[in-house]
């Protein structure tokens, strides 16, 4: 698993529960359980420190690592699509994205173009994106954020044939490739559920070999940010295995969750001068931990 992607799996899972900032040699300490050497993890928080994704403090002869504004607008949007439930209902509105990018910026356009996609946009024709969901704020991010406003329009919109919306669906996703992978998912992770239950009722995994099990559960469910475009679930086909998933997830996250905390805060706290306690940022408030 790539450290730098595991980093954020962790920042997304825990750091953000207990004020959003780490010792590098806690981070160092938990990336370890996944075999990450020490060279790797600081490689790792560089870039993403280069990348506008987290910044560092010193205190002493130590360095703090927290997210910047960035970073954080990016893993509360991911939380908010990761930890839902089920789809929410649609407005029978469409949002239509359309640009006409210069070929002298095509890496800005590129970059535009990826976005886009894990926000959940599909494409429609050639430099025209739409989504059924509400992401007004996020468009007019992506415009100050790429200062790309003369290079854009956008539009909110119903759809007047002369398909129907189910087939506009299809023309811009396919959901039956997204299916399969969410099959697999659960074909995989519903045999793991079931042996660390009976694991962990019977106290058979430390609370360490929980912590891994569940950041490796996050780091994997999380895939889907990047292929399913969270379609409400008017839009949704009959035997739509996406919901299936997000219930599996659930039901296997809240059985890891607290022995996996304990074992994050016991790391956390012996290398951090802020002794910085779950409680005190609410984190067994987590839809997913609470009863």
């Amino acid at each position: 698993m790539n450290t730098r992607s595991m980093i954020f799996t962790i920042y997304g899972d825990y750091i953000r529960h207990y004020g959003n900032q780490i010792w590098i040699g806690s981070l160092i300490r938990l990336l370890k359980e996944f075999g990450h050497n020490d060279q790797a993890v600081r490689a790792a928080i560089s870039r993403m420190s280069k990348q506008g994704w987290v910044q560092a403090e010193k205190k002493g002869n130590k360095s703090y690592y927290s997210l910047t504004e960035r970073g954080v607008k990016r893993i509360e949007e991911a939380a908010k699509r990761i930890y839902k439930i089920r789809p929410e209902k649609w407005d029978g509105k469409w949002r239509i994205f359309v640009y006409t990018i210069p070929e002298e910026k095509r890496a800005l356009r590129d970059e535009l173009r990826k976005e886009l996609v894990w926000s959940g946009f599909g494409t429609i024709s050639n430099s025209c994106w739409i989504s059924p969901n509400n992401l007004e704020k996020q468009v007019y991010d992506l415009i100050d954020k790429y200062q790309i406003e003369p290079y854009v329009d956008f539009f909110i919109a119903q759809y007047d044939g002369p398909h129907t919306n189910e087939q506009l669906v299809e023309k811009c996703w396919d959901l039956a490739a997204i299916n399969q992978k969410y099959e697999q998912f659960i074909s995989e992770y519903s045999q793991k559920y079931v042996i660390d239950k009976h694991k962990i009722q019977r106290g058979e995994m430390s609370d360490a070999e929980c912590f891994v099990e569940r950041t490796k559960l996050v780091h994997e469910y999380r895939k889907f940010l990047f292929i399913d475009p969270g379609l409400p679930e008017e839009l949704l086909p009959r035997e739509w295995m996406g919901s299936h998933a997000a219930s599996l997830f659930s039901e296997y996250y809240k059985e890891l969750a607290k022995p996996a905390s304990r074992f994050f805060e016991e790391v956390f706290t012996d290398g951090n001068e802020l002794e910085k306690k779950a409680e005190q940022y609410d984190v067994y408030d987590h839809p997913l931990i609470a009863e």
